[in-house]
């Protein structure tokens, strides 16, 4: 018995949204152009992912470290920040609301595979995450999820399952601790 029959993935029909020259194209961009920018030059990298379809509102802030799959499925609203190392695998499409804040090193993780069929499939998920929302140091975001209006989510958190309105998550899986109090 096979579990996993790798000869026999197909990737799905315009999977990555863009034909291979512009995937191509966009990989190349930020390793030479965005990734090596210098710190301050905030609205240049907004420019860029602009430039290659992603929606960005007013004076959000992307450090140059953070890495971005294919920047036409990401959608970040006004004032907010991205912090060092984060991944935003945008396999599926990701939203970010406004004045959101997701931390170094969090990755946001919009496809994964169907390990229970042989041709192990690839599959894609939107990601939202409204808005006024913290995701400390480290977290993880699984495929499909829906992160509520000010909720924050604890360092080397992982989520799995929607979150509330305006609670503190932590753990892993992430869990509502208490109420977020202004």
């Amino acid at each position: 018995m096979h579990l996993q029959k790798l000869n026999k993935f197909k990737l799905p029909n315009n999977f990555r949204g863009r034909n291979a020259f512009v995937v191509q194209l966009w990989w190349l961009v930020q390793a030479i152009f965005f990734r090596t920018s210098p710190q301050f030059l905030y609205g240049y990298r907004r420019f860029i992912l602009r430039l290659f379809g992603a929606k960005i509102g007013k004076k959000v802030i992307i450090r140059p470290s953070a890495k971005i799959t294919y920047p036409w499925k990401i959608r970040i609203g006004d004032y907010s920040w991205i912090g060092d190392d984060v991944v935003l695998y945008s396999l599926g499409e990701i939203e970010i609301g406004k004045n959101v804040v997701v931390s170094q090193k969090c990755y946001i993780c919009t496809g994964s595979h169907d390990y229970l069929k042989s041709d192990f499939p690839i599959y894609a998920k939107k990601i939202i995450i409204e808005d006024e929302v913290w995701l400390a140091t480290d977290v993880f975001v699984s495929p499909g999820i829906i992160i509520k209006t000010g909720t924050v989510v604890g360092s080397r958190s992982s989520v799995y399952k929607d979150l509330p309105s305006n609670k503190l998550c932590i753990g892993n899986p992430a869990k509502v601790i208490r109420e977020r109090k202004k």
